[in-house]
Order: C-alpha cells, then sequence, then structure tokens
C-alpha cells in the first residue's frame, strides 16, 4: 500500500485550535427527546428537524434545507465538503480527487468517498486519533450548519435546537474533557431563552457562547435588547464567540426583502455583476461580516459598557485587523468632539487589544511577519475538518518561514487562546509529527496530483475551453 511521508518537525508546547467544526450528526435529533421536555421537543419538530429514513431536514416547513452532511456513510462521485479536511488531506490531493469527480468513469465510488468523509467530525474517538497526527493538543468545536439556526422563526423552536445541540457537543467533549471543549449556540430569536441556555452551559464548564455578527432578521447583536444577554455571559464568565458565516438567504420566510448582512451586500453583487469566480464569497464576506462586527463594538462604546466581557473573533484571518484599527483609531481622535455617544475610555485599538483576539489560519503569513501588533490577541484556527482546514505543523511551517520565535509560536498557536478562555495547559502534549501515514491503493499519486494542479486538468472535454493539449494531462488525472 502506498505510503504518505511529511518531513519530521517537532514542537514543545501545547497547542489549542479555537476554531475547528463539527458536522452535526443525525443522534442530535434521534436523542432528542432525552434532552428536552415534551414542549420543547414539539417545537424543534416544528422547528427544525431531521428525519433519518430521507436523510433530510425541514426548517420552518422547507424540506431539504441546511448542509447536514451525510454522518460519514460517503456518496460516490462527490466530497464532504464540511469533513473532507482530516489528516494529511492537503489541497492538492482534494484537488485530485476533485479532477477525478469530474468523469463517470474516475469519480470516486461511495468507498473511497466514506474513506475521506473523516468520523473525526462526528465521533470524538476518531477526533483525537486524527488530533494526535495532526498536532492538536486541545480544540474548541464548533457547528457547521450556523447559516441555518439564524433563519428559525419559533424562538422556542431555536432554543431547543440549540439545547439539543449543546447537549451532544458537551457529550462529545466528555471523551476528553482536558483536550476536547465546546463553543454553545445560543437562541438569538428570544434574549430571555438565551440567557436560559447560558446560564445553563456555563454550569456544565462552557467557556463560549457562540454568536454571529449578525442574526438572520437584521438584529444587530449590539442592539440593547441584547444587553442582558451580555449582562449574564459577563456574570457567567463566558467569552462572546463572534463567528461570521455568510447569510444566503435561502431561508428567509416569504415576503421579506431587507438587506441587512455585509456579506449578503457583497452576494448580491456578484449575481448582479455576473462575477463567474466565487473568491469574494469564499474570502471577503467572512471578512466584511467581522470588520463591520468590530468596528460597530468598539466605536460604540460596546465594550465599555459590558467591563468584563471578552471576544473571539473566529474565521475570518486576521491580516485586515490592523488597518481597521488604525482607520477606527484614526476617525475617533478626528471626530471626537463630534460623538453623540459617550467618550470611549481608550481608543479603539487599546480595547481590542485589551479585550479581544483574532483567529488565523496556518498558511497565513502576515500576521506571523508583524509579531509586535499580534502579540497578544492571535490565536490559531485549523478549520478542520471544513475542506479549508490544516494541521499545526503547516502553520509551524508558516511561522519558521517568518523567521518567527519560539515563545511567539506558543503564544499564537495556543497560550494567547488558553489565556483568554482560562483554559489549563493538557498534562501532556504532542512533541512530534507523524511522518507516515499508510494509504489505500487508490490514494492519488504524486504524478496524478502534480497534473491535477494545472489549470487544464479540471477542463471538460465538453467545454469550449478544451484544448487537444490538456488530452493527456486529462488522462493521467483520470488514471
Amino acid at each position: 500500500m502506498p505510503i504518505q511521508k511529511f518531513p519530521a518537525m517537532s514542537k514543545d508546547f501545547a497547542s489549542f485550535d479555537c476554531d475547528a467544526h463539527v458536522a452535526e450528526p443525525a443522534r442530535i435529533w434521534e436523542r432528542a427527546e432525552e434532552h428536552l421536555t415534551r414542549d420543547e421537543l414539539a417545537a424543534l419538530k416544528q422547528s427544525m428537524w431531521y428525519d433519518s429514513h430521507t436523510r433530510q431536514m425541514t426548517v420552518n416547513g422547507i424540506v431539504g434545507a441546511g448542509i447536514r452532511s451525510k454522518e460519514g456513510a460517503g456518496t460516490a462521485g462527490a466530497i464532504n465538503l464540511i469533513s473532507v479536511a482530516g489528516p494529511g488531506l492537503k489541497h492538492p490531493i482534494q484537488r485530485a480527487f476533485n479532477v477525478r469527480n469530474l468523469r463517470p468513469e474516475t469519480a470516486l465510488t461511495k468507498e473511497q468517498a466514506a474513506y475521506i468523509d473523516h468520523n473525526g467530525a462526528y465521533e470524538p474517538k476518531a477526533r483525537i486519533k486524527d488530533m494526535n497526527t495532526q498536532g492538536i493538543d486541545q480544540v474548541m468545536i464548533i457547528p457547521s450548519d450556523i447559516d441555518t439556526y439564524p433563519w428559525i422563526q419559533d424562538g422556542r423552536g431555536a432554543a431547543a435546537m440549540c439545547k439539543a445541540y449543546n447537549e451532544w457537543a458537551w457529550e462529545y467533549c466528555q471523551e476528553d474533557p482536558e483536550r476536547l471543549f465546546f463553543a454553545a449556540l445560543l437562541p438569538m430569536q428570544s434574549t430571555k431563552l438565551a440567557i436560559r441556555e447560558l446560564y445553563r452551559v456555563a454550569d456544565k464548564g462552557c467557556r463560549v457562547g457562540l454568536v454571529r455578527p449578525i442574526d438572520a432578521m437584521g438584529n444587530y447583536p449590539l442592539q440593547p435588547k441584547f444587553d442582558p444577554l451580555w449582562k449574564a455571559m459577563e456574570d457567567a464568565g463566558m467569552v462572546y464567540g463572534m463567528h461570521p458565516f455568510p447569510a444566503l438567504g435561502s431561508l428567509k420566510p416569504p415576503g421579506y426583502s431587507a438587506q441587512h448582512s455585509a456579506s449578503e451586500l457583497i452576494n448580491r453583487s456578484l449575481v448582479s455583476a455576473n462575477i463567474p469566480h466565487t473568491f469574494l464569497t469564499n474570502v471577503q464576506n467572512f471578512q466584511a461580516e467581522a470588520a463591520l462586527w468590530v468596528v460597530s463594538a468598539l466605536m460604540s462604546g460596546f465594550f465599555e459598557r459590558f467591563p468584563k466581557l471578552n471576544a473571539a473573533v473566529f474565521e475570518a484571518s486576521s491580516t485586515w485587523l490592523s488597518f481597521v484599527l488604525d482607520e477606527c483609531d484614526k476617525y475617533y481622535k478626528l471626530y471626537k468632539n463630534e460623538r453623540s455617544l459617550p467618550p470611549l475610555s481608550c481608543l479603539p485599538s487599546e480595547m481590542f487589544m485589551q479585550r479581544c483576539v483574532t483567529g488565523f489560519e496556518g498558511d497565513e503569513a502576515p500576521p506571523s511577519r508583524m509579531p509586535e501588533f499580534y502579540e497578544d490577541i492571535l490565536v490559531w484556527s485549523s478549520d478542520v475538518y471544513h475542506h479549508d482546514g490544516d494541521d499545526v505543523w503547516r502553520a509551524m511551517q508558516t511561522m519558521a518561514q517568518c523567521d518567527l520565535s519560539r515563545d511567539r509560536q506558543a503564544k499564537f498557536l495556543g497560550g494567547n487562546a488558553r489565556r483568554i478562555y482560562n483554559i489549563d495547559a493538557p498534562k501532556n502534549f504532542i512533541r512530534d509529527r507523524v511522518t507516515e501515514i499508510e494509504r489505500p491503493d487508490w490514494w492519488p499519486t504524486e504524478e496524478e496530483i502534480r497534473i491535477a494542479m494545472t489549470a487544464g486538468a479540471s477542463v471538460l472535454p465538453t467545454s469550449p475551453y478544451y484544448a487537444p493539449a490538456n488530452a493527456t494531462a486529462n488522462a493521467a488525472a483520470g488514471a
């Protein structure tokens, strides 16, 4: 059998992955009655319910909604993008599989698709095994279908869904409570019910309350009606976890046409301008939502009103942050005397440095080139098992290329996250990289990967861009 090989690497500190994902399994709904009251279960069934027999999610009466995966079963001729990036499954290898899937004769079989549909996204034992290979000592897990939950129209149903998910996530983490932690979903449709769920999960040791920068119906979390929730979060000592996700709007109620989301505006622009590439939707919309939240929170005096509340900005990269904070400082100084809001206690950038952290991914080099700026605010995100995820060894390689010191690597890859979450380092941690992984016979060869990475490999013969010069590459990729 082929062996996938990696350069030897080692570390002398414990890593913390502040933003990795699970794929919500069918068991959340199959076992919901064990965790919910009769009324809660009835509200869940009317709001967001998964049928295991048909494998269909129904949200607000709309069948086939959401992105819930098939729980590791594998689908022939497809790749599950929310559970693919397991150990060693780097982006070029994913590209090779995608090229195979362009042609029926070379497409992945159901068994092959199941092999790369990593069970660690659903099962804690499998995740611990993957973490040992990925060099990940501790992790904060986050759900994947976070564009669906905010659209639940009934507050009771939303609260029931959050409770059912949080119970499953808590059980998942009990496999190894020293290594596995979960960010709790909160039902923002009802401040009262969100507060109740927050205290409930805080009693279970949860450290993070997960909130989108806006909810689906245009309510920004900075609006006064949410103030009791932030006060409760202060009281419980939980971190405000701000995780953007582009609001695609597929679950909007009939007749609703208001525009509130920065990412949705970008998506609309792509459609109306007939821009064919999805780069803006995959990158800029995450950053747009996060930047809007950062500016709003800092300039409105949010952290002055809640002096004990800390926040983590997830999954938006972090290179943009230095520019945004610099502009906030300049604007505040220039228009300080014209503010209708109370004066800030310090410059916006200073407040962010005191109370917030920002996530970065392993291939994002600029933060490592600006260590003085990011010294105490940078926390690492693997984003596994989503398709763009990667391991701690990739992050260390990027940092080494930037000549980042070992002490700063330790802070960025674990120390800063544990400080803001108030989590102790594990008693033992992974020191050496696994350098070999045994693969099945159908694993892509280096030659196939090289050919798959060329532009022509993804052009089908039926495309007007196909040229005979690509034929050899296509045949070799298919082989």
